[in-house]
């Protein structure tokens, strides 16, 4: 059996995913920022201005949303993917949003210079198998009760496609606590580092769904080895259409992008 995501030595060096012109896997840390669900195009435009001042390289926004109610608000769709493309031309920023229909895989992928497997969506081998032929770079959100073994056979049904462009994405798991929306699972990213040779980011935002607790445990996921971090930003996020409890403001990213430098810079994550 070939496992192609498996990390064969201890020598074997980290795979580098190439988005647009930024490098996730490498030397620097990476930091992709904006907001859970496209809503406007002046709320997805000031948002990526902002984050992108602030140091942010990789703009994200969902076009179509996954709920778990039908009722709640699943996006813009066609539109917001044609503001993403506009937001993209304006700013130069590649981006990266969620595919959740193998159907429309060619259509989001003429946009996003990386593709989100959301965690619902981990285990849909269909789509992953679809999304493996795409050769685009893939975002890989771990399941909502994933093991890192079932995480790691996903990303295998992404790679066996010819796709080796995997980034892993540890955005918390359920477990029996109600206080934060999931559990993070800090051990996953240096364990994921040890059994395969692909890039690990953190979500902070979706692993604890509050906002007051985003920063320091995306510090915590730094220090743990992460090689990027995926960061909901929203204008006005107690007005926001989806997750504003896990939602940035300006001013609270601001400060993440302050602290986020000292730590990666200690653990290696910058260039001098």
């Amino acid at each position: 059996m070939n496992l192609i995501a498996r990390r064969q030595t201890k020598q074997q060096a980290t795979t580098t995913v190439r988005v647009g012109d930024v490098i996730i896997g490498g030397s620097e840390l990476v930091v992709v920022a904006g907001p859970c669900a496209i809503e406007s195009y002046e709320q997805l435009l000031s948002t990526a201005l902002e984050v992108q001042r602030l140091g942010a390289t990789i703009l994200r926004g969902g076009a179509y949303k996954p709920r778990t109610s039908p009722y709640s608000f699943r996006g813009k769709r066609e539109g917001g993917l044609e503001m993403l493309g506009q937001i993209k031309a304006l700013t130069g920023l590649p981006v990266v949003t969620e595919v959740m229909d193998a159907r429309d895989i060619e259509r989001i992928a003429e946009v996003a210079d990386m593709l989100q497997i959301g965690s619902r969506n981990m285990q849909n081998y269909s789509l992953l198998t679809e999304i493996g032929k795409s050769k685009h770079p893939v975002l890989l959100k771990r399941g909502l009760a994933a093991t890192l073994e079932e995480w790691i056979f996903a990303a295998e049904y992404i790679m066996a496609e010819g796709n080796d462009q995997v980034v892993l994405c540890e955005r918390g798991i359920r477990t029996f606590e109600t206080y934060t929306r999931n559990t993070v699972d800090i051990a996953a990213i240096p364990a994921l580092k040890e059994l395969t040779h692909l890039p690990v980011f953190l979500d902070p935002s979706h692993g604890t769904g509050r906002w007051s607790l985003v920063n320091p445990v995306a510090l915590a996921g730094i220090a743990a080895g992460a090689d990027g971090l995926i960061i909901e930003v929203h204008p006005q996020p107690e007005l926001a259409l989806s997750d504003g409890d896990q939602s940035l403001n300006f001013e609270h990213f601001a400060e993440l992008m302050e602290r986020v430098g000292p730590v990666a810079k200690a653990v290696g994550r910058l260039k001098e």
